[in-house]
């Protein structure tokens, strides 16, 4: 099938510039002598999984145990959830998936260790914790004293295991917050197993982190317009491409796109909703849910309704979640269909 045959908008990935990503962040791994955990939250796709898997990756990543159960079933056993799994009804699940399966969580506080103690205690099984320690980022993680506390708790623990330490953004300007926990840790006589570090711009700068034994990354196989703009990658690597068609041209200055909100996503960047390939000066400068505002006033030549163009999203994860199916592409021929097996899965 031709991809022109293809109803707008669809969402596009270039085959040959998804297996140079996942041969390149590999290589760089392996180089790096890092285990390697692609991220699956970007495509959520079972059989891509599997690409990185034969590419020499050491398991899986999924941010919620709704994906996990998605991967366990079909075949995936060593799945990292990098996440605060809170509420007994989730780690039920969760405990389920580590009866048949080697899962890894983290935690940031000790009502989550406690939370996992308990079901772990009730399966019957032990389960593998790591701590997350807080970064520049300032989203989940524990401050050091506290990831030290966690980490003597873990390790006390006949339910748990004390895996080691998870970090996100594995950047550089966290690694003497990362020495100091290393330090403190190995003081109580605790071993660490993994230091699991995280983030696609942070994977160019993880030999500036020798501590680091493995790395998560979920972007990089197939980036984005933010990829691209913070310097991470080139437009040359980016593979997912949203085809769209142009609905409308109000004004000499004005196009509408069939692509708003529930295609693209709601992300921008610096203002702008993504990049369209063939008119590089043009701005998606705004999204309603069906419509995608696009500035041509840049621009010497204009597209004309019906005319189809491709954008290069924003962000490519949450693209991925919004539709049902990604198509394989291969010189303009659609060689295979996925469904997006874990969409919606975000509990």
């Amino acid at each position: 099938m031709n991809v022109n045959e293809l109803e707008t908008p669809s969402i596009l990935i270039d085959l040959d510039i998804m297996s140079r990503n996942i041969a390149a962040m590999q290589e760089r791994c392996d180089a790096l002598g890092l285990a390697f955990r692609p991220h699956i939250k970007t495509h959520k796709i079972p059989a891509i999984a599997r690409l990185q898997l034969a590419a020499g990756a050491a398991g899986i990543a999924c941010q919620k145990v709704s994906e996990a159960e998605i991967f366990a079933a079909d075949g995936f056993d060593d799945i990292q959830i990098p996440y605060n799994i809170i509420g007994e009804k989730k780690t039920a699940r969760l405990m389920d998936l580590a009866i048949y399966n080697r899962i890894s969580v983290s935690a940031d506080s000790q009502t989550t260790v406690d939370g996992l103690s308990a079901a772990a205690k009730k399966a019957g099984v032990p389960l593998r914790v790591l701590v997350e320690l807080e970064s520049d980022q300032h989203r989940a993680g524990a401050p050091v004293a506290r990831a030290v506390a966690l980490a003597e708790a873990i390790a006390g623990d006949e339910n748990l295991h004390f895996a080691g330490l998870l970090i996100y953004p594995s950047d550089a300007s966290i690694r003497p917050t990362l020495l100091e926990a290393i330090a403190l840790i190995d003081e109580k006589g605790i071993g660490i197993d993994v230091i699991s570090g995280g983030g696609t711009g942070a994977a160019l700068h993880a030999h500036e982190v020798p501590e680091l034994t493995e790395l998560r990354v979920g972007t990089y196989v197939f980036n984005d317009w933010t990829t691209v703009k913070r310097g991470w990658n080139t437009l040359e690597n980016c593979a997912m491409t949203v085809m769209t068609t142009v609905v409308s041209r109000p004004t000499e200055d004005r196009a509408i796109l069939d692509s708003g909100s529930k295609t693209l996503s709601g992300d921008s960047y610096e203002g702008e909703y993504g990049y369209i390939i063939e008119y590089p000066d043009a701005r998606i400068y705004r999204l309603n849910e069906e419509h995608g505002y696009v500035d041509l006033s840049a621009c010497a030549n204009r597209p004309k309704v019906g005319e189809i163009v491709h954008v290069i999203p924003v962000h490519t994860c949450v693209v991925t979640n919004l539709h049902e199916r990604l198509y394989g592409v291969r010189g303009g021929e659609i060689e295979v269909e996925w469904p997006v097996a874990a969409r919606g899965k975000v509990w």
